[in-house]
């Protein structure tokens, strides 16, 4: 039996979330490592040199960067196709992952995630409130009208689902969490289209374990995700030396 790949990361991270989704799809045995957002020890900073999440590792290769490990994946494992076959569909879907992983992460996860969520319970300060109002109410409307244009009104981008669908839709997750849905009046295919992508069962599957790891009870999150039945050893369930700085990607 192949051993599972192992993924270094916060089941609440937009990126780790993009990527469980995507070996999801792959069938992919996979074998979680579910370290607290913003934390990580010595060990952490030698796997990935710029602290970023998630870390992949299958065997004796290392990778810190979703949209490099999401396209590895697509290459390495038979399977479920992540990207389109024609170049150009192809090419659209890769700028649509970059266009969600830089830009709406900047909006769903520095501007209000990391305000309202993470600010005030990790680092106990308080949220950059006008950053928030600035997003919301100018920045965040701008990106959605630029997909509504975008995105289609049925079904996914290119037929089935893939990494550019999941990469856009995997911040809005984030942007609930922090009080944000798109209105549907406004904003009808990009709402429907966020909906209908983070109901697939690739995504919808790992809510459960993103509910789990919300929690503030390590003990009882510990507990939690191995009565879910997560692939996860009590190696990797170890508690972690706090160090701040920790990025996601």
């Amino acid at each position: 039996m192949t051993a599972p790949v192992r993924v270094i990361g916060s089941f609440v991270s937009p990126y780790v979330r993009k990527l469980l989704a995507c070996l999801n799809l792959k069938g992919v045995a996979y074998a979680i490592d579910p370290i607290t957002p913003f934390y990580g020890n010595d060990e952490f900073e030698r796997l990935s040199p710029l602290r970023r999440i998630p870390i992949f590792i299958d065997g004796d290769l290392v990778l810190s960067d979703s949209s490099v490990i999401c396209a590895y994946v697509d290459e390495a494992y038979p399977g479920h196709a992540l990207f389109p076959q024609p170049v150009k569909d192809r090419a659209r879907g890769r700028w649509l992952e970059e266009y969600a992983d830089t830009h709406l992460g900047d909006l769903f996860i520095w501007s209000l995630f990391y305000q309202r969520i993470v600010r005030p319970l990790v680092w106990k300060e308080p949220p950059d409130e006008e950053r928030i109002r600035e997003t919301r109410d100018r920045r965040i409307p701008a990106a959605l009208d630029y997909l509504e244009r975008e995105l289609p009104a049925h079904g996914f981008l290119f037929g089935d689902i893939g990494v550019a669908d999941i990469s856009i839709a995997t911040f809005f997750r984030n942007g609930e969490y922090a009080g944000f849905e798109p209105d549907e009046t406004r904003w009808p295919r990009t709402a429907g289209f966020v909906r209908r992508t983070l109901d697939h069962p690739c995504l919808a599957d790992l809510l459960r374990f993103e509910t789990v790891q919300r929690s503030a009870d390590v003990k009882g999150r510990r507990q939690a995700l191995l009565d879910a039945g997560a692939q996860l050893t009590a190696e990797t369930l170890g508690v972690r030396e706090p160090r701040r700085g920790l990025i996601p990607l």
